[in-house]
């Protein structure tokens, strides 16, 4: 390494849930020249670690205190706002996102309510999880139900489920035996010792007769499901099942969702009679699950909590989307990455006065009135965030950012509102 370069080990990716903390970043003229151990997705959050620097007034540049006094004034004047979580903020600056969203009386939501069926799926049953890392040191059965890590969380494998040595699985993927359920299109993953396919119109019953011969009730005679018998005599039969699952699948919504969650949820309980069973949720990245955890431990709810009444109230099926639609919002504060906000929420944001905080907030599609640029925490700014297990992580800054972070620019403007 030469002189100009610097080495920055121990940083957490956030690139998506797996929150890989081993990466070492390369720092060549306070840019990212490499990041050793980064997978492709890793390497495209980092990117060169360069950040954006505005702060804007209507499009205008201006200080600081001038930007969060407007935005105080725009916050204030609402009747109905909306605060809302995106991704690539510290559990600090999501803190203090809760505290600004309880003083306005605000509707407080987050990516989660996009995607949350599996939430509500464990809120309704319960879930039978476990650590990345128990999966790691006792899984011997993986089973892949109708998702491939390798596109959108490609450390999985290589880091927990499959290829590491553990306490019961000395020989690492010799110790394991890998099935791969196909569902409809979604192809799970490519080198498996077995491979079940179910339609997707089969998927649910395929769930249902796997949870009937976990608990030993008479299974479906139906031809469709003998391979999915076969599976449910292999799963029983083994010392510790990981059951994998997206829960954060990709394209449009799909309406049985909540149903194939508690399908899921129900049959790793069901296992853990026979066997020990863990069902292993696949989350995104930018330090969602942290925003769950940090609304929950303030509030009691993971995500679409609503201040209005004076207290918070749950309202999971009510969360940003909705109310927009419904044209009760007339303000939103927008805080982290704008590139991660859903499209539908992006494009009713553009009728409203709002503001940005957060990574290339001045970008922000929907253009927010006011946009302060913060720095990207685990890039520029340290703190905690949390794996898709709920396992908290250091963060550590290893470039310079904007002068002002996340967490101190919604600190300074919950001055402003006079909270």
């Amino acid at each position: 390494m030469s002189p100009a370069e610097r080495a920055v080990e121990h940083v957490t990716c956030l690139g998506c849930g797996c929150a890989c903390d081993d990466i070492t970043l390369v720092v060549k003229q306070d840019r990212v020249a490499a990041a050793r151990n980064a997978c492709t997705l890793g390497v495209a959050w980092f990117g060169d670690g360069s950040a954006s620097h505005e702060v804007r007034v209507d499009g205008r540049s201006t200080s600081l205190e001038q930007a969060l006094a407007r935005a105080a004034e725009i916050l204030r004047a609402a009747k109905r706002p909306l605060v809302y979580l995106a991704a690539d903020i510290s559990c600090e600056a999501q803190r203090e996102a809760v505290a600004i969203g309880d003083h306005l009386g605000a509707m407080l939501d987050t990516l989660t309510s996009a995607a949350a069926a599996s939430v509500l799926a464990a809120q309704r049953r319960g879930r039978a999880g476990a650590t990345l890392g128990e999966l790691r040191q006792r899984a011997d059965v993986i089973v892949f139900w109708g998702v491939d890590p390798a596109t959108r969380y490609p450390r999985f494998a290589s880091r927990y489920a499959v290829e590491p040595r553990g306490l019961q699985a000395p020989d690492g993927r010799r110790s394991r035996r890998v099935v791969a359920v196909d569902v409809g299109s979604s192809r799970a993953v490519a080198d498996a010792d077995a491979r079940v396919a179910v339609a997707a119109a089969d998927e649910l019953d395929a769930l249902g007769v796997l949870r009937a011969i976990a608990q030993g009730r008479v299974a479906s005679e139906d031809a469709r499901f003998h391979p999915i018998a076969e599976l449910a005599r292999a799963m029983m039969q083994a010392r510790y099942v990981a059951l994998v699952a997206d829960g954060e699948p990709a394209g449009p919504p799909d309406d049985l969702a909540p149903d194939r969650a508690e399908a899921l949820v129900t049959l790793a309980q069901a296992l853990n009679g026979p066997t020990r069973c863990a069902l292993a949720t696949l989350r995104g990245g930018g330090n969602r699950s942290g925003a769950d955890a940090v609304i929950t431990w303030q509030t009691g709810f993971p995500f679409a909590v609503d201040f209005a009444p004076g207290y918070p109230t749950y309202r999971p099926h009510a969360g940003a989307a909705a109310l927009l639609d419904a044209g009760e919002v007339d303000a939103a504060l927008v805080i982290g990455s704008p590139a991660s906000v859903p499209a539908p929420v992006v494009n009713r944001l553009t009728r409203l006065p709002a503001v940005g905080i957060g990574p290339r907030a001045s970008a922000a599609l929907f253009q927010p009135a006011v946009a302060v640029d913060t720095g990207v925490a685990g890039i520029h700014e340290s703190g905690t965030a949390f794996r898709m297990d709920d396992v908290p992580l250091p963060l550590r800054a290893a470039l310079t950012g904007p002068p002002s972070t996340t967490a101190s620019a919604l600190h300074a403007l919950r001055q402003q509102l006079g909270a």
